[in-house]
């Protein structure tokens, strides 16, 4: 069965320099000794309690993992995840897909976030060359390389650019990598047909990034820590660029996915954040941890003492602690982080606080 499909060869793209902006760096990130707005007395007990747990985690070894929505992002916070990953505090960044492209725009242009309400009007929302071109094509040379989607990123941003093989490179290795390693094969042909489609020259494609001291997956790749991308299919804007390639985006993020699985997998004494992630960071974890668990309970050592906080703007005055699950009829059942969370075992903790107050406070008891 076949359907009649859209083209976005027929979109007219614009310069990315060309487009309004609400973030500009470096005046909107947040300085490492900002003062935060104080926690209530139950937060300020939560907050101690987290630091407690990490403390406790990176002294034993154990990940401290570290899930995040894109706002964490835009609102200027890249220095201080930068800062807890140098320092060791957290082992593992994740974000969806719009988190790495509002971290690879400040890292290009250092500025980002458009008029979403202004620019759908006009039918430019998302249309915009430079973002579309360079993170798809960085995506599709990860998934050659055998890199995950976090990391395609942060290495184009991190080595300034991106090294294109040839066509007849590509050509020549694919009947070869068939029999060997199919997966590759198919991200070769991917990559060929950009190559051949846009007249990509061989060679390195130099991509300067000026800003590149504010990406958080730019010092992620450098310090060889997982930095992993959790996108959804049409979620991103760089679904709209001609170059965008669904099945290089499957291999990057699978890859990514599995990483983050891995570390989900040695949780045990170890600590899991949420920060301001409704969707991405409940439903990865709570498909990564019965993966875990199935293993674990294999080998008689289920993942139990393992400690979750959730972090959000949303009030909740359920007690998911003491109180387990609300039941239907109750609002807070719809708050579906906690609900989804609060099914993982461990002992789990809600926040209400906002995201740069809760990585400012963090970071200054964890010092």
């Amino acid at each position: 069965m076949s359907f009649d499909r859209f083209d976005r060869s027929q979109l007219r793209m614009k310069s990315l320099a060309e487009r309004k902006n609400k973030v500009i760096f470096p005046a909107d990130a947040v300085a490492l000794d900002a003062v935060p707005r104080a926690l209530d007395g139950a937060g300020a007990a939560t907050l101690g309690e987290t630091v407690e747990r990490i403390r406790a985690a990176r002294s034993a070894g154990k990940p401290v993992i570290c899930a995040f929505g894109a706002h964490t992002i835009k609102n200027g916070l890249g220095p201080l995840l930068i800062d807890l990953v140098r320092r060791g505090w957290i082992t593992h960044l994740a974000t969806n897909g719009a988190g790495i492209i509002h971290d690879w725009e400040i890292a290009y242009q250092g500025r980002t976030s458009e008029d979403v309400r202004a620019n759908v009007v006009r039918g430019e929302f998302g249309t915009w060359e430079d973002t579309g071109r360079y993170i798809n094509l960085a995506i599709l040379i990860g998934a050659w390389r055998g890199y995950g989607y976090g990391p395609s990123v942060g290495a184009l941003i991190a080595e300034q650019g991106l090294d294109i093989p040839s066509a007849r490179e590509l050509a020549s290795s694919i009947p070869r990598l068939l029999e060997s390693d199919p997966d590759t094969a198919g991200a070769a042909a991917d990559l060929l047909g950009a190559v051949r489609e846009f007249s990509l020259p061989a060679g390195h494609m130099g991509v300067a990034h000026p800003f590149a001291g504010f990406s958080a997956q730019a010092a992620c790749h450098v310090s060889e820590v997982p930095f992993t991308g959790h996108p959804m299919i049409g979620h991103d804007i760089i679904y709209t660029h001609p170059m965008n390639n669904g099945a290089a985006i499957g291999r990057t993020a699978l890859r990514d996915f599995l990483v983050y699985a891995e570390a989900v997998s040695r949780l045990q004494g170890g600590v899991y954040l949420s920060v301001g992630s409704a969707v991405m960071s409940p439903m990865i974890f709570e498909k990564s941890l019965s993966m875990a668990q199935n293993i674990a309970l294999q080998k008689g050592d289920p993942i139990r003492n393992h400690f979750i906080l959730v972090v959000d703007l949303a009030r909740s005055s359920w007690d998911w602690q003491q109180d387990g699950e609300p039941p239907a009829d109750n609002p807070a059942y719809y708050l579906r982080y906690c609900k989804s969370f609060s099914r993982m075992g461990g002992t789990m903790r809600y926040l209400q606080a906002d995201n740069r107050d809760f990585f400012l406070l963090l970071r200054q008891s964890l010092m």
